[in-house]
């Protein structure tokens, strides 16, 4: 009798505790899905970078889910990993690694899913024969990817290279941008013996140099070329601007700085003459490492021309005691403002034109939501900036014009992005029929 009402008690516990787990399972797909639907709303697919996943290799064990820095872009659905939120994926490839059946392989999303993004062969080539385009710009985020990419990409450029000597003059490869990818392209074209040259039209180290103090700016060990494998698990701005003073006091570095690219021209037989504000060059190859920033997008209302208005944020703990207003909801907007509330004595209105924050990462999201309950930052959502005075600026807020004493003014509403320039050098965007171009140019190894 006892071994039977042993036996019964166990079966209610089992079954309660199952009853249990099926339940918060259904929960969490439930609102899996609920964000599945929230971000269609903002997005057709990921933009760029994603997880694919193999549903017939999936186990639905959900460590995919656990080791993304991001946050919901995936989730288990249905008892398989979903893409969830693509669009919030920057390609840490965390998901992939971990995955313990191998089910998921870090892609770019098709052409024809953005057409912001240039068609690239899989060796980065565009559709101009030997002009290759790394980092950001292809599609990929996250400086590990783009300094891979340099380093592959100039591996290519020197498989084809059968004749070594360059007419007087020329170059075997022109690296256009000195971030990141570019400076992995520049090492690995010194490595490689290459005659190159380096441009840029601001600073070595791209966007990075314009980052705050001690942002993470890798969260992985990368390789540069020449130098290694870096094997800090987290590397600050500082951390890698030390790397770039010393790649920069190379002999052998080659690069030129305010030194803007306005056109890139095929010659007749094949060869590449780069067009800058102050010389041309003939290369044999070009290799576009521009990054997506671009130009900083302008508001275009009065008084945007006042010397208090600025477009980047480099070093926060220069401003305290003031009255400031960030304009953006995006990433960049969410640090600056989140940076300069941390100051003295500051006084931080942040205004977004939407009514809620979309796209900005996990982290920033819980970060800034602190920061608003303790009263850091004023957010005005559905938003949107008049007019900018010497001492004040006018905010159109849900159809109330608002007058906000101020000293300073962050914009980020984006940058005017590459792809005109790109666009006008003949490259092919979005769904744009490559197949007979590179099939063309897989057939020949070598430089006309």
């Amino acid at each position: 009798m006892d071994t039977l009402i042993t036996i019964l008690v166990a079966a209610v516990l089992t079954w309660f505790l199952c009853t249990i787990y099926v339940r918060k399972n259904k929960q969490r797909e439930q609102k899996a899905r609920l964000a599945a639907e929230q971000g269609k709303l903002f997005s057709d697919g990921p933009q760029s970078q994603h997880p694919q996943i193999d549903n017939d290799r999936c186990i639905g064990c959900g460590t995919c889910t656990s080791v993304c820095p991001e946050g919901d872009v995936l989730a288990v659905i249905g008892g398989k990993a979903a893409i969830v939120k693509g669009y919030k994926c920057i390609g840490h490839s965390l998901c992939a690694e971990a995955c313990p059946v191998g089910a998921i392989t870090m892609v770019r999303a098709r052409p024809g899913v953005n057409a912001n993004l240039p068609v690239l062969s899989d060796q980065q080539e565009t559709s101009i024969r030997n002009v290759f385009i790394i980092g950001e710009l292809s599609g990929l985020a996250l400086i590990k990817n783009a300094v891979n990419q340099g380093r592959d990409t100039i591996d290519f450029v020197t498989s084809r290279l059968q004749d070594r000597s360059c007419s007087s003059g020329e170059y075997d490869v022109i690296i256009i941008g000195a971030g990141p990818a570019g400076i992995s392209a520049s090492l690995r074209a010194i490595e490689n013996g290459l005659n190159y040259l380096t441009l840029e039209q601001s600073e070595i180290g791209g966007t990075v140099a314009r980052y705050p103090r001690q942002k993470l700016v890798m969260t992985s060990p990368v390789e540069f070329p020449i130098y290694g494998k870096f094997n800090k698990t987290e590397l600050s701005k500082e951390d890698l601007l030390e790397f770039w003073q010393k790649v920069m006091h190379r002999v052998d570095f080659k690069a030129r700085t305010g030194e803007r690219v306005d056109d890139i021209k095929v010659l007749p037989g094949g060869k590449l003459e780069v067009v800058t504000r102050k010389a041309n060059y003939i290369g044999r190859a070009v290799v576009l490492a521009l990054g997506r920033s671009g130009t900083p997008r302008k508001l275009g209302i009065p008084g945007e021309d006042l010397s208090k208005v600025m477009y980047r944020l480099i070093e926060a703990d220069h401003y305290v005691n003031k009255r400031i207003l960030v304009v953006g909801g995006g990433d960049s907007a969410i640090e600056a403002a989140m940076g300069l509330a941390n100051q003295h004595g500051n006084r931080v209105v942040l205004s977004y034109r939407q009514g809620s924050f979309s796209r900005i990462k996990q982290r920033n999201a819980q970060r800034v939501e602190a920061c608003i309950r303790e009263k850091k930052i004023d957010v005005l959502f559905n938003s949107n900036v008049i007019s900018i005075k010497n001492a004040s600026v006018s905010i159109d807020v849900s159809g109330q014009v608002k007058e906000i004493p101020n000293d300073y003014v962050w914009v980020f509403a984006g940058g005017i992005p590459a792809h005109d320039f790109l666009k006008n050098v003949g490259i092919s965007f979005g769904v744009a029929d490559m197949t007979k171009e590179l099939a063309v140019a897989a057939q020949s190894r070598d430089f006309s």
